[in-house]
C-alpha cells in the first residue's frame, strides 16, 4: 500500500474497499477518469451479481506462454472468468456496457472447456469416459471397504476383542480398536496403539481393498494429467484472448467493487475536473474520523495558508483536503456532497508531514525539511501539503526562505496547502493575490478550539491557553506570559491587522479594475449598436426617397396624358407604388426610449414650440402652445419639458401555480412533449420561488437526455445543471439551478 495512504490516515478505508474486489489488484485505474465514471454510472442502473473470488493468473499466463501445463484448479480459475463474462452478456443492457461486452467474442473451443466443469471445479461426467470409468471403480471400492468393515464388526467371534464398534481413522486408514489376542480371530496390521494399551488394527481384507483404491487413484491422476495437458494446449492457442479477458475482468472488478463499496457506505463519486485546479468541497468528511465535523471549502488560489490555534484541526484539515484530491484522482468513492463539489486535476500529490529528523543519517529537523523541499522543487502542475512549515529553525530567517520557496513552486503551477504558526511568513504571503488565508478559531469563553475556520485572516496560536488545557500549571503559564510581554502581543496584532487591510485593499483594486473593464466593454457595445442603427436608418431613408421619386414621376406622367382614364390609371399606379414601398420598407424606428407619462397642465415640448397639456385621450393629447394656439397631437410627438411628473404607482400580482413541485418526470415522453413540459415546469418553478429542481429523463437511447441538456443550456433562467447523485437518479437525472 502506498506510503501516502498511511500519511493520510486512509489505511482502514482502503482495506474496507479491497474487501469488495474479487481478487487483489492495483487500486488505481489507468486512463481518463471521466470515461471510467461513465461505465460505473451505467452499472448503477443494472441489476447484477458481483463475481466470486478469483485467483491472480499472471503466473499461469506466463507458464502457458512457455507451453507449460496448468493444473485442473488453475484451469478452473480461467473458467470462472469465462463463465462470468458469459453471464454478463446475458444481461439486458444498452449503451456503453452493451458495446463493451458485445465486443468480447469468446472462442467456441474455450466455451466447450468452460462447459466441461461443474460449479465445484470438478469435471462433468460423460465427457472423458475413461476418467468416468476410473471414478466409478473408486466409488465401488469405497463401498466394498464400508461393507467389509461392517461385516467384520458383526462377526460374533470378534465381539470379545472389540473395545467399541466405531471405525477409527488413523493415518488416513480405516481401523478397528481391538484388545490383545485379536490375531487368533482376525488377520490385520497394527497401525497404532492407544494410551490405554489397545490396538488400532487395519484388517488385511480392508488393506487389499485400499491397495485397489490407491491403484485406481494413481490411474486417475495419470488421466487428469493427460486431460489438463490437452486443455492447456488449447488454452495456449488462445493465449492472447486469455490475456485480454483477464485484464478486462480486472477492469470490471474495479468498477463493480467501487460501485458496491459506495452503496455500502453511502459514498459518492467525484471525478477530477481536467484543466482546472480549483478545490471546492461541500460536506466532506474524512473517512478515518468517527462522527466528524463536515468540511466545506472553496480553495481557488494557488496557496492555502492555515494558521490559528494549536490542536484546532489544522493538520486534519490539511489531510482532509489532500485525501479528497487523492480519492478523486483514483476514482474511489468518498463521503462528500458531490454535485456541489469540484476537484481539479493534478499530475502528482506530495505530503510533507512528519519530523524528518534521523539520527542514523545524521540529519536535523530543518535539514530534513530542506531535503524534502529540494526533491519537489523540480515538480510542476502538482499539489503539495506541508504541515508545520516552520519546524526546526529561526522563524524570521525561515519566513524569508519559505516565501521564496513557495513563490518558486507557484511559478511552476503547483498548488500548495501549508499549516504554520509563523505570523511573519503569513504577513509576507498575505499580500500576494495567489494566497488564501484560513484561521482555526478558538472559543475564549470556553477556552477550547471550535474546530471551525475563518477565511481571509491570520489566526492566533493560543499557546498559553493550550498549555493550560493540557495540564501545565497556571503559575508557570503566568510567568511565561509576563516574559512574553504585552509589546510582543501588540506587535502580533498589528501584523494581523496590516495583513488583513492589505488583502482588503487588493480585493477592492481588483474589483474596481473589473468594473472599469466591464464599463468600457458596455460603452463600446453601445457605440457599435448606435452606428449600426444609424446605417440602417440611412439605408431605409434612401430607399424611401427613391420610391417617392418614382411615384412622383408617375404622377407627372399622368398629368401629361390627354385622356382622363389614363390620368386615373397613372395615379392609381403611383398609389400602388407608395403602398408597396411602405409594406416592403416600413419606416425605421429610432432606438427605443422609455415611455413618457403626461398629466394635465404638465409642461411639454412640441417640435420647436413649448406649451402645456389641456386634456388626454388614449394615444392623443390636446395641447395649448405658449403663443395661444390649441391643437390635438399624438403623444409620440410631444416630450416632457421641465420637471417630469412622477408616474403613478402600479401593483403587479402573479399567482403562484397550484400544486407546484420541485420534481419533474419526463420518462416515456417524445422530445417535443418533454421540452413543452420542461418549459412549463421551469416557469412554474420560477414563479413558486424554487432555486433548485430535479428533472428525471432516464437513460434509454440517450436521445431524451441530449434534448433536455440542449434546452437547459439555452434557457435564460437556468444558472447551471449537473447529473444527480446516484441515490437521486444518477446519470438519468439532472439537478437544475434557477
Amino acid at each position: 500500500m502506498l506510503p501516502l495512504i498511511k500519511q493520510l490516515d486512509l489505511e482502514e478505508f482502503f482495506k474496507s474497499f479491497e474487501g469488495f474486489l474479487a481478487r487483489p489488484k492495483e487500486l488505481f485505474l489507468q486512463g481518463d477518469s471521466k470515461i471510467h465514471l461513465r461505465y460505473i454510472q451505467a452499472l448503477e442502473d443494472l441489476e447484477f451479481t458481483p463475481p466470486k473470488p478469483v485467483q491472480n493468473l499472471d503466473s499461469q499466463l506466463a507458464l502457458l506462454k512457455k507451453f507449460g501445463f496448468l493444473k485442473l484448479d488453475e484451469i478452473f480459475e480461467f473458467v470462472k472468468i469465462i463463465r462470468y463474462f458469459s453471464y454478463l452478456k446475458t444481461l439486458k443492457c444498452e449503451g456503453i456496457l452493451y458495446e463493451w461486452w458485445n465486443q468480447i467474442l469468446i472462442p467456441d473451443t474455450i466455451l466447450e472447456i468452460s462447459k466441461s466443469f461443474l460449479e465445484n471445479g470438478n469435471l462433468k461426467t460423460g465427457i472423458y469416459l475413461e476418467l468416468d470409468s476410473i471414478n466409478a471403480g473408486m466409488e465401488r471400492v469405497k463401498k466394498e471397504i464400508a461393507s467389509a468393515l461392517n461385516q467384520i464388526l458383526n462377526q460374533n467371534k470378534l465381539t470379545a476383542y472389540l473395545v467399541d464398534r466405531q471405525i477409527h481413522l488413523i493415518n488416513d486408514e480405516e481401523c478397528l480398536l481391538l484388545k490383545a489376542g485379536f490375531h487368533h480371530i482376525l488377520k490385520g496390521q497394527i497401525i497404532h496403539r492407544s494410551a490405554t494399551g489397545f490396538f488400532y488394527v487395519l484388517p488385511q481384507s480392508i488393506a487389499n481393498l485400499k491397495d485397489q483404491y490407491n491403484a485406481l487413484n494413481n490411474r486417475k491422476e495419470e488421466q487428469l494429467l493427460h486431460i489438463t495437458r490437452e486443455i492447456s494446449s488449447v488454452l495456449t492457442k488462445h493465449l492472447l484472448f486469455l490475456g485480454f479477458i483477464n485484464k478486462e475482468f480486472d477492469r470490471f472488478d474495479s468498477y463493480q467493487a467501487r460501485l458496491y463499496f459506495a452503496r455500502s457506505l453511502g459514498l459518492e463519486f467525484l471525478a477530477p475536473k481536467p484543466n482546472d485546479s480549483a478545490i471546492i468541497l461541500s460536506e466532506f468528511r474524512h473517512p478515518a474520523l468517527k462522527n466528524p465535523k463536515s468540511i466545506s471549502l472553496d480553495f481557488r488560489e494557488q496557496v492555502l495558508m492555515i494558521t490559528g490555534v494549536n490542536a484546532g484541526g489544522k493538520t486534519m484539515l490539511l489531510k482532509s483536503i489532500l485525501s479528497a484530491v487523492f480519492l478523486s484522482k483514483h476514482l474511489i468513492p468518498l463521503p462528500i456532497n458531490a454535485h456541489q463539489s469540484s476537484i481539479g486535476s493534478f499530475k502528482h500529490l506530495n505530503l510533507i508531514l512528519e519530523d524528518p529528523q534521523n539520527s542514523k543519517n545524521d540529519i536535523s529537523t530543518f535539514g530534513g525539511r530542506m531535503l524534502q523541499f529540494s526533491q519537489i522543487l523540480r515538480d510542476s502542475g502538482g499539489i503539495l501539503g506541508v504541515d508545520e512549515i516552520e519546524l526546526g529553525t529561526d522563524s524570521d530567517e525561515a519566513a524569508s526562505l519559505f516565501k521564496v520557496l513557495l513563490e518558486n513552486l507557484m511559478q511552476k503551477g503547483n498548488k500548495i496547502i501549508i499549516t504554520t504558526h509563523h505570523k511573519r511568513l503569513a504577513a509576507l504571503m498575505a499580500g500576494d493575490s495567489r494566497v488564501q488565508l484560513l484561521a482555526a478559531l478558538f472559543d475564549e469563553e470556553r477556552e477550547m478550539p471550535t474546530f471551525s475556520f475563518l477565511s481571509g485572516t491570520i489566526g492566533k496560536s493560543y499557546a498559553f491557553e493550550t498549555a493550560l488545557r493540557y495540564g501545565i500549571p497556571k503559575s508557570l503559564v503566568k510567568e511565561a506570559k509576563a516574559l512574553y510581554g504585552e509589546d510582543k502581543e501588540k506587535l502580533n496584532a498589528l501584523i494581523e491587522n496590516s495583513s488583513r487591510l492589505e488583502m482588503k485593499l487588493q480585493n477592492e483594486i481588483l474589483e474596481a479594475q473589473q468594473n472599469n473593464a466591464n464599463l468600457k466593454q458596455k460603452i463600446t457595445h453601445l457605440k457599435n449598436k448606435e452606428e449600426a442603427l444609424e446605417q440602417t436608418y440611412a439605408t431605409a431613408q434612401e430607399k424611401l426617397e427613391s420610391n417617392f421619386a418614382e411615384a412622383i414621376n408617375a404622377a407627372k406622367k399622368a398629368i401629361k396624358e390627354q385622356s382622363q382614364e389614363a390620368i386615373h390609371r397613372q395615379i392609381n399606379f403611383a398609389h400602388k407604388l407608395l403602398k408597396e414601398a411602405r409594406e416592403k420598407n416600413p419606416a425605421p424606428t429610432q432606438p427605443a426610449q422609455e415611455a413618457q407619462t403626461f398629466a394635465i397642465n404638465s409642461r411639454i415640448k412640441y417640435r420647436n414650440h413649448r406649451g402645456i397639456v389641456l386634456s388626454l385621450h388614449k394615444d392623443k393629447a390636446r395641447i395649448q402652445l405658449d403663443d395661444g394656439m390649441k391643437i390635438q397631437v399624438s403623444l409620440k410627438e410631444i416630450k416632457p419639458y421641465g420637471n417630469i411628473p412622477k408616474p403613478p404607482s402600479s401593483k403587479i400580482e402573479v399567482q403562484t401555480p397550484q400544486n407546484a413541485s420541485v420534481v419533474l418526470d419526463l420518462h416515456g415522453l417524445r422530445a417535443e412533449e418533454a421540452i413543452e413540459k420542461l418549459d412549463e415546469f421551469i416557469s412554474n418553478s420560477l414563479i413558486a420561488g424554487f432555486d433548485e429542481v430535479l428533472v428525471y429523463h432516464g437513460i434509454g437511447t440517450g436521445r431524451l437526455s441530449v434534448v433536455v441538456r440542449d434546452f437547459l443550456k439555452s434557457h435564460p433562467k437556468v444558472v447551471a445543471f449537473t447529473d444527480a447523485p446516484p441515490k437521486a437518479g444518477g446519470f438519468g437525472a439532472k439537478i437544475v439551478k434557477l
